[in-house]
C-alpha cells in the first residue's frame, strides 16, 4: 500500500501542470489565429494543406519548448513563465517568415502547400532551438 501511496503522491502536481500547459497551448492557438488574417481552423475544415501544416508546425513548434519548461521548472509559476516566452518566440517565427516571404498571408490560404510547409517547418525548428536553448 506504501508503494501505490507514494506512486500518487505526484499525481496532484501532474495534473496541475497538464490543465496550466492545455491551458498555455489553447491560448497559444486562439492568439496564433488571431494575428493571421486568415482563419487555420476554417482552412483546415476546408481541406487546406497548407493551412494544416503551418498550424501544425506551430503548434507542435510551441509544445516541444513547453513541454521542456513542464520538465525543467521549479515550480508552476516558472513554467508558466517559460511558456510565455515560448509563446513570444513562436509568434516571433511567424512575424520572420511574413518578411521571407512577403505574400505568404495569401499564398496559404489559396493552399499554396510549399509556403504552408516552410512555415510549419520554420516554426518547429524555432521551437526545437527554442526548447534547447532552455537550460540552467
Amino acid at each position: 500500500m506504501d508503494i501505490l501511496q507514494q506512486s500518487i503522491t505526484g499525481f496532484p502536481a501532474f495534473i496541475i501542470h497538464l490543465a496550466a500547459a492545455l491551458g498555455m497551448l489553447a491560448v497559444f492557438l486562439f492568439i496564433y489565429a488571431m494575428i493571421t488574417p486568415y482563419r487555420e481552423f476554417q482552412l483546415i475544415r476546408e481541406g487546406n494543406v497548407a493551412a494544416a501544416i503551418s498550424l501544425s508546425g506551430a503548434m507542435i513548434g510551441f509544445i516541444i519548448p513547453l513541454a521542456k519548461s513542464v520538465a525543467q521548472s521549479s515550480n508552476l509559476l516558472d513554467m508558466l513563465m517559460w511558456g510565455g516566452i515560448a509563446l513570444l518566440i513562436q509568434l516571433l517565427a511567424y512575424a520572420v517568415a511574413r518578411l521571407m516571404i512577403p505574400n505568404i498571408n495569401k499564398d496559404i490560404p489559396d493552399g499554396k502547400i510549399a509556403q504552408g510547409t516552410y512555415l510549419g517547418m520554420l516554426s518547429l525548428a524555432t521551437g526545437i532551438l527554442n526548447a534547447a536553448c532552455m537550460t540552467y
